[in-house]
């Protein structure tokens, strides 16, 4: 799998695709019309270099994720609340409000999400220190019942008919993805049979947000109820910061310990992905092509493919070669070493036969000139051959 950088999040009956500085935006109108509105966001990591660090850059992509949301669901759920003609006309006046409510807005969101996921588990869990006699057994308590009340945030949202449909647009942007990471055409057909997981999902952020919470949380252990809950909220960014590396990292890499820790994550999405309808996957489709060069993306892959297998056969030729080499080399050493033995007995031979001569013969001199007669032979043997 290739990782494409595109970021993506589901709307009401659309879906939202981010490739670097800009987004768009495809939902399916009442009517059945597709419609997609690109746009451009400058991060304020452009502005401050501090944000392009690591742990630091995870903060940011954060707030960065949650303003963009917004956007994408005041622009979505204007095709649902009113008439195209009306939102038109409305536009200009509440353009120059827009801003000053998304900030709110922003605000609020991730003041609810720190109070519900960080701040109420603290709360609840001081309930029971009349039980509860450890500190390290309270604090572990406490983290538990964090992951348990975002599990059942989850649990509850699917019980939502709107929410669900978002859930099936979900799992259209994921599988839209897929489909380019890992090298298909982007098809209604190739994207229809691809997962509905993807490792660099916000819930998977969430989810270990929580689980890395649970680590900090039982090591740093205040005494006072007003500082537990006053650490719970400054650590928030670097809990966050250190999630969205692992994130980052499960979606760049197959390293077999990194998949196992990502297991949790993807498990979770089952929850927050549902299975899309056609109509789904066209939305997601043409919201990925208007902010995404697929077909370069894929050409690319292809060359650096045919460059790796280049590359390999010329290094499978090499090695082909050296070591037919090798082995004419062995041959020719070893004919050489036979030769030379073969002169070297000859020479023996022919010593040992002008001794016989030249003295008388007895009984075992006789025996010996059958053994030279037969060593005769066959050096004769081989100098035929």
């Amino acid at each position: 799998m290739k990782p494409s950088g595109i970021g993506g999040m589901a709307a009401i009956e659309g879906v939202m695709m981010k490739n670097k500085d800009h987004y768009a935006v495809a939902v399916r109108k009442p009517d059945n019309e597709i419609v997609v509105e690109k746009k451009q966001y400058k991060s304020f990591s452009d502005k401050v270099k501090l944000f392009k660090l690591p742990v630091f850059r995870g903060v940011l992509s954060f707030v960065d994720s949650m303003v963009i949301g917004m956007k994408v669901l005041s622009f979505t759920s204007s095709f649902i609340e009113e008439e195209e003609e009306e939102k038109k006309t409305k536009k200009e006046e509440s353009d120059k409000a827009g801003s000053l409510l998304m900030f709110f807005a922003v605000i609020a969101s991730l003041a609810l999400s720190i109070f519900l996921f960080m701040v109420l588990p603290v709360l609840i869990s001081e309930l029971f220190t009349k039980w509860i006699d450890s500190a390290f057994l309270l604090y572990l308590f406490e983290s538990i019942l964090r992951i348990m009340i975002f599990i059942g945030y989850i649990l509850l949202a699917t019980r939502m008919k709107e929410i669900k449909r978002m859930f099936m647009y979900h799992g259209a942007e994921h599988k839209t993805i897929n489909c380019l990471e890992n090298g298909f055409e982007l098809t209604l057909e190739n994207v229809k049979w691809q997962s509905k997981t993807h490792k660099r999902c916000g819930t998977s952020f969430m989810l270990y947000v929580m689980i890395i919470s649970l680590i900090f949380f039982v090591i740093i252990r205040p005494e006072t109820l007003y500082s537990r809950v006053v650490s719970r909220v400054l650590l928030v960014p670097l809990i966050a910061g250190i999630s969205y590396e692992f994130i980052r990292l499960a979606g760049s890499t197959n390293n077999i310990l990194v998949n196992i820790l990502s297991k949790p994550g993807l498990w979770m999405q089952s929850l927050t992905t549902k299975e899309p309808d056609d109509d789904m996957i066209e939305v997601a489709i043409q919201s990925v092509e208007a902010v995404f060069d697929w077909k370069a993306f894929l050409t690319q892959d292809e060359e650096t493919k045919e460059v790796v297998q280049a590359k390999s056969a010329e290094t499978t030729i090499k090695a082909e070669t050296k070591t037919v080499n090798e082995t004419k080399k062995s041959k020719r050493v070893k004919k050489d070493t036979s030769l030379k033995d073969k002169e070297l007995a000859k020479s023996e031979y022919a010593a040992a036969k002008e001794i016989r001569i030249a003295s008388p013969k007895n009984r075992y001199e006789e025996e010996d000139d059958e053994i030279l007669r037969a060593l005769d032979k066959y050096l004769d043997f081989d100098e035929e051959d």
